[in-house]
Parts: structure tokens; sequence; C-alpha cells
């Protein structure tokens, strides 16, 4: 077939899996021992831990302390092969994807493609907010912060200043609470040490949420507890309010309270990111794909979906699993089973999502957690809950490397009431014009 992409042929059924996040490189883990090639593609060439993206954003975790490499990962696995490539859309009759290098055959497809930021339809929102989806977004954000701070102290004008001072984060969930605890914190104890001219009262973080609570999902005390301990820290916390607008400048609410600042941290939605080339009838509110209970794709038998982009409408979630990376890992491991199973003419195994419960931290000793463990509920707080966070998260991190690094960092982070990491390199959003910037004779 022309324009095939150079890939040995092992003369054993190809599974191509799109997209290397949890579902994706789990279930190509589970194949390791299936008598099957295993190609794996992504637009990055690492995993990229989300969970702790927003540590990366405010300067409390290096970028390369969440990433790991594909090859590395999976380097002693014999049937897998890895392409650097973009997905642009998937021919299913003549079993092929269309890629910026060329078009790669498959026997299974598994579409693990993820999800992206949601902005509702607001193009201005887009162009002028700052997600915290990919290493780059957050680098961005670290970038965007230091930066604010820097031209903060060339300016006179009080409003100009305050809208490099102020923050506004946009959703309620566990990025957004974590975020705006973790900017809390640098208020407190870094930024006032490295910015001494600056006065730090004047630096104001709001969250915006739309629902009546904060971590919608999570217990009724949770929700209360992340509340508390936000407002304790100095958090302006807008509840049942929306953002109608936002010019890069001024925030408009549905309340018509405004609020200024140039820096606006979206974390408000996310939607499925599909791919061009299945039937229309298959793709669900909220661009997820319609998949039975062994996440293979609706009017399709060799083409799966799994994680974020997978809607398996149940009793328990008639609009699918929560976009979370557990029912993700999950469903990349029994799907691995399955097509072991399938490949021996075994019936395969229906999925049933084990809810682990979730977490948030809040800051420095400050954290919610609920955990569902033996049939049981479990309600956590305080430093009881924080601990548990860090736990889970490190041992959840790849790499002995990784884990080690970041034990290291958080362990100094927390004797020292420091984030080491607050250097800018990269993108930033665009600085302020010159005709915004009081002209000094003496500096």
């Amino acid at each position: 077939m022309e324009g095939l992409t150079k890939i040995d042929d092992l003369g054993k059924p190809r599974v191509v899996i799109v997209g290397g996040g949890f579902g994706g490189l789990e279930l190509a883990k589970a194949l390791a021992d299936a008598p099957v090639q295993v190609v794996l593609i992504d637009k990055q060439n690492y995993h990229t831990f989300q969970p702790l993206l927003y540590q990366v954003a405010s300067a409390g975790l290096n970028e390369g302390d969440i990433v790991s490499p594909f090859r590395k990962i999976l380097s002693n696995q014999d049937n897998f092969y890895f392409r650097l490539a973009e997905v642009q859309g998937v021919d299913p009759v003549a079993q092929v994807v269309e890629t910026t290098i060329g078009r790669v055959r498959y026997d299974y497809l598994v579409l693990a493609t993820g999800a992206t930021t949601n902005y509702f339809g607001d193009e201005q929102m887009a162009k002028n907010a700052i997600a915290i989806k990919s290493v780059d977004d957050a680098i961005e954000l670290r970038n965007t912060v230091l930066s604010n701070f820097e031209q903060a102290l060339q300016l006179g004008d009080m409003e100009q200043l305050n809208s490099l001072l102020d923050f506004v984060i946009v959703g309620g969930g566990p990025t957004g609470v974590e975020i705006a605890g973790a900017l809390s914190e640098l208020r407190t104890h870094v930024f006032p040490k490295d910015f001494r001219e600056l006065d730090f009262k004047q630096m104001d973080i709001h969250l915006v949420q739309s629902g009546p609570v904060l971590l919608k999902g999570m217990s009724a005390n949770a929700s209360q507890q992340a509340l508390e301990s936000l407002q304790k820290f100095g958090v302006q916390v807008w509840l049942d309010a929306r953002v109608k607008s936002y010019d890069g400048y001024t925030v408009t609410l549905n309340t018509g309270q405004q609020l200024i600042t140039r820096t606006l941290i979206w974390a408000a939605g996310v939607t499925g990111a599909p791919i061009a080339g299945l039937r229309p009838d298959c793709l669900l509110p909220g661009n997820r794909y319609a998949v039975d209970e062994h996440n293979r794709v609706q009017g399709y038998d060799n083409v799966f979906a799994i994680g974020d982009i997978a809607a398996m409408r149940t009793a328990a979630h008639p609009e699918g699993h929560p976009m979370v990376a557990q029912p993700a890992l999950q469903q990349g491991r029994l799907l691995g089973e399955n097509l072991a199973r399938l490949l021996a003419g075994k019936p395969l195994q229906p999925f049933h999502y084990q809810d682990k419960g979730a977490m948030a931290t809040i800051g420095r000793n400050h954290a919610v957690a609920d955990i569902k463990l033996f049939d049981k509920e479990y309600h956590l707080q305080g430093f009881p809950a924080w601990l548990a966070w860090g736990v889970v998260h490190v041992v959840s991190l790849i790499g002995f490397r990784n884990r080690l690094m970041v034990l290291l960092n958080w362990t100094w982070s927390y004797l020292s009431h420091d984030k080491g990491l607050r250097y800018i390199i990269g993108k930033a959003k665009p600085p302020l014009q010159e005709a915004e910037v009081e002209e000094k004779a003496i500096v």
C-alpha cells in the first residue's frame, strides 16, 4: 500500500494505539506478552503525569520530574514500536491511520487521544486565557507569573500594577483548587523574598466556580473543607458565578462584577479530542466516542476507545465514566487482556469501574481525600489527607528517578518554605506594551 510508514512487520496482528496518556500507556504495557505487534503513535515522545502539571506551573517541580520517554518506559518490551507523529485521521475501510509521517496499517485500532481544553465556543477566552493541559501550558503559566512580577517592578500606576499581581482562576475542580492553593503559598512564603519592592498585600487570587460548591463529585465535607481552607489562605472564592468575557485585561462575571487581571487561568472544563474518519453517529455530546462494555466503538468490530475519549454509558455513569486517570488505567489494563482473549477465541470480559475515590491538595498540610477501600469510604482532611495525597502521587509516578526527584523537591520545599524552580525559560504571555509602562529616568 502506497504511503505506508516504515515499521517492521512481525507477522503478528498489529495493535495501533493513538495517544500515550494513562490509558494508552497502560494498554501498551498490558500487551507485553500478547501475540501482537504494538505501535504507539503520539505527538510527544513522552508520557506526562498530568495531575502534577500545576506543580510545574507554580515552580514546585521541574517539568522533567513528571515526564518519562515512551521508549525508556517500554525499552524491555520486544513487541513495542513508537512513532512520533500527529494523527490526522483514520480510514476504517482500508484499516490505516493517516499521520504526519505517512499511513500506518492496523488490525486493531485503539483511540486513547484523551481530552483537550473546552472553552465552550468562546474564542476570545481561548485566545487570552492560559490552560493547564500540557507541559507547555504549565511552563507558559510559570513564565507568565514570574514575568508579571518582573514587569510590576517598573510600574507606578496602581491599576496596572494590580493587573499584573492579581490572578483569576476559572473552575473549582481539583485543578482550580490546587493552583489557587499553590499561588497562595507562593504569595505568603516565596514572592515577598524574591520581590521585596512589591507589596504582596496587593496580590489578589480569585477562584470562580459556576456551581454552588467546589470539588463537585467529592463529598460535601471535602467541598466545604476546601472552601474554608482556601478562604483561610486568602483566596477569594466566587460560587455560583460565571465568567461572561475576558479581553486579556478585564474579567466580567455574570453578576456584573469586574475583575482586573493580566492572567486568567482556565480550569473550567474539558472536551474529548476525536480524530476524523469515523462515522459521526458514534460521537456523543462532549466529543466522546460511544463504546460498549468492552470499549469497542459503536459500529466497529476492530476499533476501540479508552480513557477520556470513551463514553461507556451505564446506570451509574449515564454520560460515561469520569474523565480522570483511574478509568483510563483500568480500561487500558482490561482491554489488553481482552485483545489477548479475542485472538485466542475466548469471550471478552466486560468493564466494571472500581472507583477508588478522589483527592485534592489545597496547601501545606491541607488537603481533602475521599478514599474507597474494601467497600468502605474514608473521608480525610488536613495533614492526614495531605500526606496520603503525597504518597499516592509519588507512588503513581513512572520511574524511580522521577519518584526520587519529586520526593526530594517536596521535602526541601516543606522544610524551607521555598520553591527553587523560579526561572523564566521559553514562552510567556506577551509583555505589556511600552505605552503601558511608566517611563523612569532613573532605575
